[in-house]
């Protein structure tokens, strides 16, 4: 009896032992998919920037990224003009605010 006792501790030594395993494992499996997703998400970015392969030039990207913040710094400007024109309607300075 005794023999068998000891028998189904080993056994259920060895079978925490292996869980044990598993389960850290199973945290390195999950903590190795996020970084891959990440990883993943950051070369698509990274790719839908760029472009496909000869879709247009660096030049072209560049020119048209140019392009787009001409057109951001356009609206700020206007933004800028009719918040100073809500300020004169206030009868506000707006270079004293």
């Amino acid at each position: 009896m005794e023999t068998t006792d000891a028998r189904l501790r080993d056994l259920e030594a060895q079978a925490f032992r292996t869980g044990r395993t598993l389960a850290e494992h199973s945290t390195k499996l999950g903590e190795i998919e996020t970084q891959q997703r990440t990883a993943f998400s950051n070369i698509d970015s990274l790719g839908d920037a760029i472009g496909a392969p000869g879709e247009r030039t660096i030049t072209q990207r560049l020119d048209s990224i140019e392009g787009e913040l001409s057109d951001v710094k356009g609206e700020l400007g206007d933004v800028k003009r009719l918040l100073a024109a809500l300020l004169r309607a206030q009868g506000l300075d707006p270079d004293q605010t």
